[in-house]
């Protein structure tokens, strides 16, 4: 699977996590790995896992940039889907580690055009733009 496709699946997990309790985080990760047509490679299954928990665990502090951000929006009021492409997003560039900023943009656009309404890729690279800018 290639790295985008995993990306897209951590998506997928993260945007189905947004509607469940922490303590429900492990049923929901079973149900969506044994959803797959196809298994998947241990190393897929790991960095799809790895973005959606990371992305999870530090939901407070990525939520916190979001709004800095995006002047004028708080969280809860952003779409559900924008939202899990944002929070995954500023996880690949702040705490991840392993992604470039300019890929994790590029990336988080992407699915916003795939996955989102039509105002949505401008919205999510101009708040992904600042915080890669640290105007968070």
């Amino acid at each position: 699977m290639s790295r985008k496709s995993a990306r897209e699946n951590a998506f997928f997990l993260l945007f189905q996590m947004d509607f469940y309790e922490t303590e429900e985080y492990e049923k929901v990760k079973e149900i969506f790995f044994a959803e797959k047509e196809q298994p998947l490679k241990e190393e897929d299954r790991a960095f799809i896992t790895k973005e959606a928990e990371g992305a999870q665990e530090h939901k407070e502090e990525i939520d916190k940039i979001i709004q800095e951000c995006a002047k004028g929006w708080e969280p809860e009021r952003m779409n559900k889907v924008d939202l899990a492409i944002l929070r995954l997003a500023v996880y690949e560039m702040r705490f991840s580690g392993d992604t470039p900023v300019g890929v994790a943009i590029n990336e988080a656009v992407e699915l916003a055009k795939k996955f989102s309404s039509d105002e949505a890729p401008a919205f999510i690279n101009g708040i992904l733009g600042k915080a890669a800018r640290g105007e968070a």
